[in-house]
């Protein structure tokens, strides 16, 4: 296991799910946007995340869009698919199954809606680490999911599971991210799911980041880690205040409004987004558009 999770680093995109104008899943679309994003350099590819609707996909949905992504990368890039859900039971079989079909490592998020205990928390997560093989990868967006994952019950978590090998911290609370990684270990794979954190992230010693802007700008996603990884420290951060303006626009509305309809407006995906989200207004998609052509976008 110790090749592959270091393999886990860099910018691991959060795909969006396209869909057809009937709401079914636009395959074809899919398998190409893949196609760019290892093509774009991307360090690794990670399906069914807040990005790519999982919750409004049945779990035979899920089940079929994870073998699709596995298929589709033939193991170019690491993959790391999202498996979790507010079912116990629901994350354990996607979890099985993402380990059946070949996965690098799944994403499992904080359950949500049910605001468990972390006590509640550590069962879940030791549960389902212990019936798979592969690595596993918390992940932690307290403002989805109302419940913070504190950095004690990660390190127990770590302690316990030899296969939870890091976290994806969407956590505006920056001071937690030192706190997992003192109390984890260094080692511990920190990224981050907030794409305004990305380069501190990486200044702290963090592993990569699973940022929503790498579906429209992948080269320069992947590159903000490149240049970390050379040291080159001063352009990582120019890169960083570069990306900024686009950083925020995606998320003036619920993520994935925004990024679909400027993926759309760049003739990437047709612009469908499952119920009850919605597309941004027209007046927040002119706003958008005018970012778009900022960054040359279309």
């Amino acid at each position: 296991m110790g090749v592959a999770v270091e393999r886990l680093r860099g910018s691991i995109v959060p795909m969006v799910t396209p869909f057809k104008e009937n709401g079914s899943f636009d395959e074809g679309t899919f398998r190409e946007l893949i196609e760019w994003q290892i093509d774009s350099g991307s360090h690794g590819i990670s399906c069914a995340g807040t990005t790519g609707e999982p919750s409004s996909l049945s779990i035979e949905e899920r089940e079929y869009l994870l073998e699709v992504t596995v298929n589709a990368v033939r193991g170019r890039v690491p993959t790391v698919l999202g498996t979790g859900s507010t079912n116990h039971e629901e994350t354990m079989r996607l979890t099985k199954f993402a380990e059946k079909i070949g996965a690098d490592a799944a994403l499992v998020i904080v359950p949500y809606y049910n605001k468990p205990s972390q006590e509640g928390l550590y069962r879940h997560f030791r549960e389902v680490a212990d019936s798979v093989q592969i690595p596993i990868v918390i992940y932690n967006i307290p403002g989805r999911t109302s419940v913070n994952m504190e950095p004690t019950t990660m390190a127990r978590l770590r302690r316990d599971c030899s296969n939870i090998i890091g976290v994806k911290e969407s956590n505006k609370n920056f001071e937690q991210i030192s706190h997992v990684l003192a109390q984890c270990g260094r080692d511990f794979h920190v990224y981050s799911g907030i794409e305004e954190l990305c380069y501190p992230m990486l200044a702290l010693g963090g592993a990569g980041h699973v940022s929503a802007t790498a579906n429209l700008m992948p080269r320069e996603i992947a590159e903000l880690y490149n240049l970390t990884e050379k040291g080159q420290w001063d352009k990582a951060r120019d890169l960083h205040f570069e990306l900024l303006e686009l950083n925020q626009a995606l998320f003036w509305e619920t993520n994935p409004g925004p990024l679909k309809a400027c993926m759309a407006m760049m003739g990437k995906i047709r612009p469908v987004i499952r119920s009850p989200l919605a597309l941004p207004s027209d007046e927040v998609q002119a706003k958008l558009k005018t970012v778009l052509e900022k960054y040359n976008l279309l």
